[in-house]
């Protein structure tokens, strides 16, 4: 009798520790804490799930498939189309079905069989100085044309955003036309490839080079930072193609992991980054586009003007990264 009293006891101890559990979601972040953990505490009010945030800049990936069906991570966030892919294609992540992700993110920003959803977006700009070039009507396709040669800044070819904007010129030209577009940029280069996104822009402002590729958040974050703002306002930002097919956008993004041992609240936890007040929350924070198409970007983005954004299925880009690499590797880029 004893002892079927303490296993009754143990099993309800059990029920009582899988439901503790159930009110809690891990995720890995390839996003910064500061920008996550306030739409995490948002999500956790509204519902009562606790989430814990693991923050990595490096290695996300590997850790999921080194822990396998042992890993505690329900969701993670990237920041950037790249380790969407990575995630994907080394069989870590698990389909979502659910209207309401369908409903609230287009389907240019979604993975077709739902393996993974795009969050916020950025655009690939090109910034000119003030008192030099001053605003212009650039394309992509201008940076190979000779005469800018030795005006071109960029950080390494092999970047993801670099890597995402090579495989979008050969969803357009294909590869053997992007191959050539490529070698005339490396031909046009001021220097070779170096620093961030915010030293491109800077390096305008310094004369270095008369046109910089950079994301359009590093530009609004640097207008928003007192010790930046300067050299950031010294620039012009340009929307790239608007004469034809639009500047070409990357996006950071979302899976469900594998092994998810609370998939269902980590769908919740999806639908509502994919809502309104996350996504404005992303707006108002790291300056970047909404993907949810009515919410507004944030008062100083929406200030640079409306601007036609590249049609492309985001997919596309991972149908051409291992392509753009191949490129960059031809041309020796970076050397």
């Amino acid at each position: 009798m004893k002892w079927i009293t303490s296993v009754a006891f143990l099993g309800l101890l059990a029920v009582g520790q899988t439901a503790t559990a159930a009110d809690k979601l891990t995720v890995y972040s390839y996003r910064q804490a500061f920008l996550v953990e306030p739409i995490l505490a948002r999500f956790t009010a509204q519902t009562g799930i606790d989430v814990d945030l693991v923050f990595a800049k490096d290695g996300i990936t590997e850790r999921l498939a080194r822990e396998g069906r042992l890993s505690p991570a329900d969701i993670v966030l990237t920041s950037d189309f790249s380790r969407l892919v990575e995630l994907v294609d080394k069989q870590l992540t698990a389909p979502v079905k659910s209207a309401q992700l369908d409903s609230n993110i287009p389907a240019q920003f979604r993975d077709p069989q739902g393996q993974w959803y795009a969050l916020t977006m950025r655009v690939r700009n090109l910034y000119t100085a003030k008192d030099g070039l001053g605003a212009q009507p650039l394309t992509y396709e201008a940076l190979a044309d000779p005469k800018y040669k030795g005006k071109i800044c960029t950080r390494s070819g092999k970047h993801p955003y670099n890597i995402a904007l090579v495989a979008s010129m050969i969803a357009h030209h294909g590869e053997a036309q992007a191959k050539t577009w490529l070698q005339g940029v490396k031909d046009n280069l001021a220097r070779k490839p170096q620093g961030n996104d915010r030293a491109q822009i800077a390096a305008v402002k310094e004369g270095v080079c008369d046109i910089a590729i950079g994301n359009s958040y590093y530009y609004g974050n640097m207008l928003q930072d007192p010790e930046q703002k300067t050299v950031a306002e010294a620039v012009t930002i340009n929307f790239p193609n608007q004469a034809e097919r639009g500047a070409h956008v990357n996006v950071s993004g979302m899976v469900l992991t594998r092994h998810a041992p609370n998939r269902d609240n980590a769908i919740k936890l999806m639908e509502f980054l994919s809502g309104d007040v996350a996504q404005k929350a992303y707006a108002e924070v790291n300056m970047e586009y909404p993907v949810k198409a009515d919410v507004q970007p944030s008062q100083l983005v929406a200030s640079w003007g409306a601007f036609k954004a590249d049609s492309l299925p985001i997919v596309k880009l991972a149908h051409y990264h291992q392509a753009a690499v191949k490129l960059l590797d031809e041309v020796q880029f970076d050397l």
